[in-house]
């Protein structure tokens, strides 16, 4: 594998992830909480898992039992009509989703939720089994890996076009297996999915050195600057190890400590790259391998024109080593 294969679509490792909300009813999904992710091997992605516990604005659909006894209870009694308008209820499967027309009404519900407290983080939402996460694989043309027999594969929704992408989408199911907060790693697996589809997808070897400063042959493997779709290999420089502690926020589960070693990472950072693997040049064995994952953006943003507002570039930013959660990544390949 050289550099151009590392960012050419038919042979990178590099994907994305997002959360997809009704999943087996293609006419209403939505694609949201979009993260940089890659592939070692045996169906086993990579990613970070600080976006896990993020909140979502609102949930896009609900349970009309869930609605009954968790919304209507609690919402202020003039805001219950606005809920009514806004999800709307498919009676013959007692489910409500949510009518995104109603633009101004979403701004008020996103703030009634947040008054009532209700828990729209990524892995609640995924808990009340009201989304799930996929690996989103997309080309230039519409075959998978330019293989019709792999193609002819994908049951009907896990693969369609995009035009105003230009892009052929296909997608495969994830299980969350192990979210490490304190590390910000997240490991998953691809379930539900016929294993010669599994098997083509190009992955990356890991190497679990813990790398010095100034480390030559050192890139991060991101999303091109200007959107999710291309790909970036750029070269980075490890400016520093440390010792981590950053408080991670979150009013439902509880604050938690981003902490323990990491890599101070010099270099082009793009806002939104997070899960974003760090690839060293192996010169014993000619290969590129993973080492670490980006994480955490450096509080050292790079200003144009001394004005930092709308500008989501940063000069340093922070990894995570693979060598951290080596038994935890270990164990997943070794079960599969």
């Amino acid at each position: 594998m050289n550099k151009l294969d590392l960012i050419n679509e038919q042979t990178s490792p590099l994907f994305r992830i997002m959360w997809v909300t009704n999943d087996n009813e293609p006419l209403r999904r939505s694609y949201e909480n979009n993260i940089c992710a890659f592939h070692v091997g045996k169906g086993v992605i990579i990613s970070v898992a600080h976006n896990l516990r993020s909140e979502a604005p609102f949930f896009r659909t609900i349970d009309e039992s869930a609605f009954q006894g968790e919304i209507v209870p609690n919402v202020s009694i003039d805001m219950l009509p606005i809920f009514n308008k806004v999800y709307i209820l498919d009676a013959n499967i007692q489910k409500r989703y949510v009518n995104l027309a109603e633009t101004v009404n979403l701004k008020k519900i996103t703030d009634e939720l947040k008054r009532i407290n209700y828990d729209c983080r990524w892995i609640a939402l995924k808990e009340k089994h009201y989304t799930k996460p996929y690996l989103i694989i997309q080309f230039r043309d519409n075959q998978f890996y330019n293989n019709p027999v792999l193609t002819a594969m994908f049951k009907e929704g896990n693969y369609f076009h995009e035009p105003t992408l230009n892009r052929h989408t296909f997608i495969m199911e994830l299980e969350l297996v192990d979210p490490i907060y304190s590390e910000d790693i997240a490991i998953y697996k691809i379930i539900n999915t016929e294993k010669a589809l599994v098997d083509k997808l190009p992955s990356v070897e890991i190497n679990y050195n813990i790398l010095d400063s100034d480390t030559p042959n050192f890139y991060c493997l991101q999303s091109a600057p200007v959107d999710s779709i291309g790909r970036l290999l750029n070269d980075a420089r490890i400016e520093g190890i440390l010792d981590n502690w950053n408080v991670f926020r979150d009013r439902f589960g509880g604050n938690y400590m981003l902490e323990g070693l990491r890599y101070l990472i010099k270099g082009y950072f793009r806002f939104g790259s997070s899960g974003a693997p760090y690839i060293v040049y192996d010169t014993n064995t000619n290969t590129y391998k993973a080492n670490a994952v980006q994480s955490e953006a450096s509080g050292i943003q790079l200003a144009i024109n001394n004005n930092r507002d709308g500008n989501f570039q940063y000069v340093n930013a922070i990894a995570s080593p693979l060598a951290n959660v080596k038994d935890s990544i270990d164990k997943v390949l070794q079960s599969i």
